[in-house]
């Protein structure tokens, strides 16, 4: 025998708390509500409004080091601590959540250049100026002596470590040299005929692949199983700073000396996959969000910026008056926060998205941001809601430089058109903006 309920669920006709709207029952039959469409693209407009006024992204900042930050690191498992090393050869570990160093070390004579933590996060590998790896204690705050010290004979600029094995390398003159920790001398070394190299990274996904930033404006792959480099392309400026995409083993995006930032598939290096344009300097140093999404990006225009993978142009510009030159960036491991590193001796620490609310949200406040974001998505296209998601306030140094960088690039577009119109045919090929930065592919 089937008895049949009549159920009801209180959420649809009570009140959360006795000061509370009643609640109205609605239909939703599109018989009974004509203006339907107007009243939601006046709800789109208000809310994309809301979203700018509400967008303030600084956090905070961190202060403590007395020259410029050279480099930060984030630890593998704990949200809340960071490294930092300065150009006076100072580490700096902070706790992100409360604000404040929880230890200082004087770790090398001259500028620390890189430092990256061991998978376990109990000890952390620190390289500077003075031709030294030291490893550190991460746990114990009260010593100050490495437990181990590997002299190199060549000055060393970037180190990464290995996701799982107990390896790590390190790049610098000319030479890619794969170290194990229990051992003082380089397992294996890897060169292709370059003066310096000065970035190196481990792929997250494929845990043996390696790519690598030289001076010679070239970016080379290695595998750690084989004895050579794979291949390298060479473009037309120089890469600063490489990061992998955590979620495509095939991805990576390269911070330019041309203004522009790259993301390449290693499965066809020939031309990127897009070009992203919209810094005025020199890019400094680019992090990837850990949803492989996005990446964040530093520049000597005194900018942060964040880009969509699939998108040429950035969603986001950060920017203070008392930010100088960025000299390095992270994405925080909970795709929350971007943490950035200047010359005026400032860790400052960023919302991801600018207008998201910190701490703790009520049902109601959860609902009403959903539906806020997909009726902003729904009539993006629409002229006026674009206009107001795109605007965005610049100093009066990049907005100038800007200006100029557009008028070079129509000069240059209108001089291409005018030689392909008065040439004979197929003598001016065309060249797509992915195409002009590559010089070459080496095998």
């Amino acid at each position: 025998m089937k008895v049949k309920v009549l159920t009801r669920n209180p959420d649809e006709y009570l009140r959360e708390t006795k000061r509370d709207i009643h609640k109205i029952p609605r239909n939703f039959d599109p018989a009974l509500h004509p203006f339907v469409a107007p009243r939601e693209y006046t709800k789109a407009l208000n809310a994309i409004k809301l979203e700018r006024v509400f967008a303030k992204p600084f956090v905070g900042n961190l202060e403590g080091h007395k020259d410029a930050i050279s480099c930060i690191c984030k630890h593998p498992s704990q949200l809340s601590t960071l490294l930092s090393g300065a150009y006076d050869g100072e580490v700096k570990m902070w706790n992100l959540a409360k604000g404040t160093c929880t230890r200082t070390l004087l770790a090398h004579d001259g500028i620390i250049r890189a430092a990256t933590f061991i998978p376990d996060g109990k000890r952390f590998i620190t390289i500077g100026d003075d031709k030294t790896i030291k490893t550190w204690d991460a746990a114990n705050n009260e010593k100050d002596e490495p437990l181990n010290t590997i002299a190199s004979k060549r000055v060393l600029s970037n180190i990464t470590h290995h996701r799982t094995k107990p390896v790590f390398v390190t790049c610098g003159e000319g030479l890619c040299h794969m170290w194990e920790e229990t051992r003082n001398v380089p397992l294996h070394t890897f060169k292709w005929g370059v003066d310096s190299l000065h970035d190196v990274k481990f792929n997250p996904v494929q845990k043996d692949l390696l790519a690598s930033c030289g001076s010679d404006r070239s970016i080379i792959l290695y595998d750690t199983r084989e004895t050579g480099p794979l291949t390298r392309i060479v473009m037309k400026l120089r890469s600063n700073k490489l990061s992998w995409n955590p979620m495509e083993a095939f991805t990576f995006t390269c911070a330019n000396e041309d203004y522009n930032l790259y993301t390449y598939d290693i499965r066809k290096l020939k031309t990127p996959i897009n070009v992203h344009m919209d810094h005025v300097e020199a890019v400094i140093d680019v992090d990837y969000s850990p949803t492989g999404k996005e990446f964040v990006s530093g520049s000597y225009d005194k900018s942060i910026r964040i880009f969509e993978v699939n998108k040429g142009h950035s969603r986001e510009v950060y920017h203070t008056k008392r930010m100088h030159r960025l000299t390095c960036v992270g994405w925080s491991l909970d795709d929350k926060y971007i943490i950035s590193g200047s010359d005026e001796m400032n860790l400052r620490i960023w919302k991801a998205k600018a207008s998201e609310k910190l701490g703790i949200l009520k049902t109601r406040e959860k609902l009403a941001r959903r539906c806020n974001d997909a009726l902003i998505e729904k009539y993006a296209i629409h002229p006026e809601i674009r206009r107001i998601a795109r605007h965005r306030q610049v100093p009066k140094h990049i907005y100038n430089a800007r200006a100029e960088l557009r008028t070079i690039r129509e000069k240059n577009k209108r001089k291409e058109a005018n030689r392909r119109s008065h040439s004979k045919k197929n003598t001016v090929p065309f060249m797509s903006e992915r195409e002009k930065h590559i010089v070459r592919q080496d095998n």
